[in-house]
């Protein structure tokens, strides 16, 4: 199984970046994709996650409005678009796969996460 994250950059307040993850040696009907980015001196926190066989999505609070993600299962790639990016999304996003259904139950921490992919830096600064 592998789950490769990429897309991130340096990107001035306000601006945009999109994060892809490829996943491979997973049958992707029976998974949900997470992103998660790590916080300073705290547990690496869930951003949004997809189902992978219906679509249902989940955003935390902080990024609703500004964040998006989609799935394209026959490329086997996730998204996270995101815009109107703010200095405090500054980290390393990475991107995981679970069995459990994408929800803020499962997806707002990392226990429930079966794969993971490396990060991604995402730097958001003046």
């Amino acid at each position: 199984v592998q789950l490769q994250a990429s897309g991130g950059g340096l990107v001035q307040p306000g601006g945009s970046l999109t994060l892809s993850c490829t996943i491979s040696g997973l049958t992707l009907v029976y998974y949900s994709i997470g992103w998660f980015r790590d916080v300073p001196g705290k547990e690496r926190e869930g951003v949004s996650c997809i189902s992978l066989a219906n679509g249902d999505t989940f955003y935390r609070d902080s990024v609703k409005g500004r964040f998006a993600v989609s799935r394209d299962n026959a490329k086997s790639a996730v998204y996270l678009q995101m815009n109107s990016l703010k200095p405090e999304d500054t980290s390393v996003y990475y991107c995981a796969a679970s069995h459990a259904p994408c929800s803020a139950q499962h997806y707002t921490r990392p226990t429930w996460m079966d794969y993971w992919g490396q990060g991604t830096q995402v730097t958001v600064s003046s």
